[in-house]
C-alpha cells in the first residue's frame, strides 16, 4: 500500500487548520491492541491476566476522545472459539451511545488457532498476519485509513511500527510498562516461584518489539516521567532510543479516573446489594462475630504473582497488632480459570487458613466495574477501609486512583509509578519485598482515624484535580494532531519536491 496521497495530506492539513465545516477536530485514530479484548459489556475483565488495566485505559481514553469529536477504532484479535471467547467472534461491535468508537477484530493465529484465545506470550508469531488482516481491513471501499495510529504495549507498539512503515500514518506509542524491567525484578526476586515464570513469558520477542516501536514512535506516551528516566533508559534499549537526546518525543499524559463509577457518591443501581454481599462474606468468614466491624484491608488486584498479594498475608502472619485492627478482603473475578491465577488463588487461600490468619482474611468475588466501585465505597463509609497494593512494581497503579476516588486511603509499593502519583502525600508508600514495612504502612492509617480522614481526602483531592480522562484525552489530541500535521506536511513538501525534480527533467535539454 503506497503512502497516504496528496489528497489524504491535504485533507489531514485542512481538518486540523480548521478548514473543515465540522467544529471539532474530526480525527480518524486506530488503537492498535491485540491482547485481551473489548466489548459492550466490558466482558471478562479481571478475570485474566490479558483483561486488567489496561484495557480500561483503551476503553476509557477511546470514549473521551469521542467527546472531543475523534474517531477512534479499537482493532483487537477475532476469536470464534465458543463458549466464554464466542462473545468477541463479531467483526465490529460498539459501545452504547458513543457512536464515534468502534470495536474492530481481526483474525490472529493461522488457519488453526485462529479462533482460538491466545495469552498475549503466545501472540508474537501471528502479528505480522494481523497486520496483514488490518491493512486488508482498510483498503476496503467502505473505509477510509486513520490518520494516526496508536500502539499500546509491545504489541500493537510493533504493528504500529509495521502499518506505519506501509502506509506513512504517524503512531504514537504507548508501552503502559516495558519487559526489560519486569525481566530483571523476575530474575532478581530471589522467588524461584517468580522467576520460573521467566522462560514462557517471551521476553525476547518481546523486547525485541519494544525497541522497534520506541525506536520508530513520532511520539512515546509515559503515565509518569519516571517511566522516562527509569524504563526507557534500561541498557536493554540503549540502541534503539536515547531518552535524554529524544526527550522532545516524549508525552507524560496521566491516565483518568472515570468518575462515574469510582466516587464518593452511590451511582451504582445495585450498591445496596453489594453492602449485603459484602457483610454476607464477613458472617461467612470472619470469626468471632465481634471481628466483623474492624477496618477491612482490600486487595483488589488481578491474581498474578508479581502483584505480591502474599507478602500482604505474610505482614498480617508476622504482626498481631495487624490483626487485632483489621481484616483482609481479597476480592476475586467470578470464574476465576486461567491457571496462573487458580494456583495462586488456591496457596492464598491456603495461607489465610492456616492460623494464626484463619479468622481474619475473607474473600469476595465482582465482576464489573460498577460493582468494585460500590464495593470501594462501601469498605470506606462502613469500615474504614484501606486499599493496599504491594506489588514488587508497579508502572503507574490505575487501581489505586479509582479506589481514592471512591474514598479509600491507601498503602503502595514504592517501586514505580506510585511514587511519582501519590507524591508522598496522598498515600503511604512501602517496601514490597519487606513484609514489616507493609505492617507499618497498614498500621499507620488503621491506629490514627485522624491520619486515615486526612490521607483519605488528600487522595480524593488529588485524583479529582490530576487525573480525569477528559484531560487526559485533550492531551493525547494535542499530540496526536501535531504528529498528523507533521506528517501531512513532510509528505505535501515530498511531493512538491519530487514534482519540482520531474518539471526540471522535463525541460532538460537531451
Amino acid at each position: 500500500m503506497p503512502p497516504w496521497d496528496a489528497p489524504a495530506a491535504s485533507a489531514a492539513l485542512a481538518t486540523i487548520n480548521g478548514a473543515s465545516a465540522v467544529p471539532a477536530p474530526r480525527l480518524r485514530v486506530a488503537f492498535l491492541n491485540p491482547q485481551g479484548n473489548f466489548d459492550r459489556h466490558d466482558s471478562l475483565w479481571n478475570t485474566h491476566p490479558d483483561f486488567g488495566g489496561q484495557l480500561v485505559y483503551v476503553k476509557e481514553l477511546s470514549v473521551a476522545l469521542s467527546r472531543l469529536g475523534v474517531r477512534v477504532d479499537i482493532v483487537t484479535r477475532r476469536i470464534g472459539a465458543p463458549g466464554a471467547w464466542s462473545r468477541f467472534a463479531d467483526e465490529t461491535d460498539a459501545y452504547a451511545h458513543v457512536p464515534l468508537v468502534r470495536i474492530v477484530r481481526l483474525p490472529c493465529g493461522g488457519d488453526q488457532l485462529r479462533d482460538t484465545f491466545l495469552p498475549k506470550e503466545e501472540l508474537w508469531p501471528w502479528l505480522d498476519e494481523w497486520v496483514d488482516h488490518i491493512l486488508a481491513f482498510y483498503r476496503r471501499p467502505s473505509e477510509q485509513l486513520p490518520q494516526a495510529l496508536v500502539g499500546h504495549y509491545g504489541d500493537g507498539g510493533y504493528a504500529a511500527a509495521r502499518i506505519s512503515e506501509a502506509t506513512g500514518i504517524p503512531f504514537l506509542f504507548t508501552a503502559h510498562s516495558l519487559g526489560a524491567q519486569k525481566l530483571d525484578r523476575l530474575l532478581h526476586s530471589g522467588d524461584a516461584e517468580l522467576a520460573a515464570l521467566v522462560p514462557r513469558l517471551a521476553f525476547a520477542e518481546r523486547l525485541a518489539a519494544e525497541r522497534q516501536a520506541m525506536a520508530r514512535a513520532h511520539r512515546i506516551v509515559v503515565s509518569t516521567e519516571q517511566e522516562r528516566v527509569e524504563q526507557y533508559a534500561h541498557p536493554a534499549y540503549r540502541d534503539a532510543i536515547d531518552v535524554d537526546r529524544r526527550r522532545g518525543d516524549f508525552v507524560v499524559i496521566a491516565p483518568g479516573v472515570n468518575r462515574q463509577v469510582f466516587g464518593r457518591r452511590p451511582t451504582y443501581a445495585r450498591e445496596a446489594e453489594v453492602r449485603e454481599r459484602v457483610v454476607a462474606a464477613l458472617a461467612r468468614d470472619i470469626v468471632p462475630a465481634s471481628r466483623r466491624a474492624l477496618p477491612v484491608v482490600v486487595l483488589a488486584s488481578r491474581l498474578v504473582r508479581q502483584k505480591n498479594h502474599l507478602a500482604v498475608l505474610q505482614a498480617f502472619r508476622q504482626d498481631a497488632v495487624l490483626r487485632q485492627h483489621a481484616n483482609v478482603m481479597i476480592v476475586t473475578a467470578v470464574g476465576c480459570a486461567h491457571p496462573e491465577a487458580a494456583r495462586l488463588l488456591q496457596q492464598l487461600r491456603h495461607e489465610a487458613a492456616t492460623p494464626p490468619l484463619h479468622h481474619c482474611v475473607c474473600w469476595m468475588e465482582i465482576e464489573t466495574q460498577p460493582e468494585l466501585g460500590a464495593l470501594y465505597r462501601t469498605l470506606a463509609t462502613h469500615y474504614r477501609g484501606v486499599f493496599c497494593l504491594c506489588a514488587l512494581y508497579e508502572p503507574f497503579g490505575l487501581a489505586l486512583l479509582e479506589a481514592m476516588a471512591s474514598g479509600l486511603p491507601v498503602v503502595a509499593t514504592r517501586h514505580g509509578g506510585p511514587s511519582e502519583s501519590l507524591r508522598g502525600r496522598c498515600g503511604v508508600l512501602v517496601d514490597p519485598k519487606r513484609p514489616d514495612d507493609i505492617a507499618r504502612g497498614l498500621k499507620s492509617l488503621l491506629l490514627d482515624r485522624h491520619e486515615w480522614h486526612r490521607r483519605q481526602a488528600l487522595g480524593h483531592q488529588r485524583v479529582a484535580e490530576c487525573y480525569t480522562w477528559d484531560a487526559a484525552a485533550s492531551k493525547y489530541l494535542k499530540v496526536t494532531e501535531e504528529v498528523v500535521v507533521a506528517a501531512a506536511a513532510a509528505m505535501m513538501m515530498m511531493m512538491r519536491s519530487a514534482s519540482e525534480v520531474r518539471e526540471r527533467d522535463g525541460h532538460a535539454t537531451p
